[in-house]
């Protein structure tokens, strides 16, 4: 679900863009003006937020980006194999979560961990 669209000159560092599809945080964003006969481009800097896949593209200052849904939660590890089995500690449901290998690492059963909802895919983002 698309929180709101913004137009591309209203981006900042940070902010969370769907790109083709997938998930972005903005990591650079450069604004160059208008021309005589022309609109202002935009050329941003984004890293995949589930794939952290770096994505450079330029489009003009009125195109419209759509801002997704991020919801950041916290869960309690369950156990860890392929993919880290974790309780949500608001709902009380139990999640089959992806996590990187460098998150992974840290993980230790009855550990806490901060889990992002992203349009509906879950990663486990850090442990705390």
């Amino acid at each position: 679900m698309v929180l709101k669209i913004i137009n591309a000159t209203e981006v900042k560092v940070g902010t969370n863009i769907i790109i083709d599809g997938e998930s972005c945080t903005v990591k650079k964003i450069d604004v160059s003006k208008t021309g005589k006969h022309g609109h202002a481009k935009c050329r941003v800097e984004c890293v995949g937020i589930l794939s952290d896949n770096k994505k450079v593209f330029v489009v003009p200052g009125h195109e419209r980006l759509e801002v997704p849904l991020v919801d950041k939660r916290k869960g309690q590890v369950l156990s860890i194999e392929d993919k880290v089995s974790i309780m949500d500690l608001e709902s009380f449901e139990t999640l089959e979560v992806a996590a990187p290998e460098e998150v992974k690492a840290e993980l230790e059963t009855n550990s806490n961990v901060e889990y992002w909802d992203v349009e509906g895919a879950k990663i486990i983002k850090r442990k705390l």
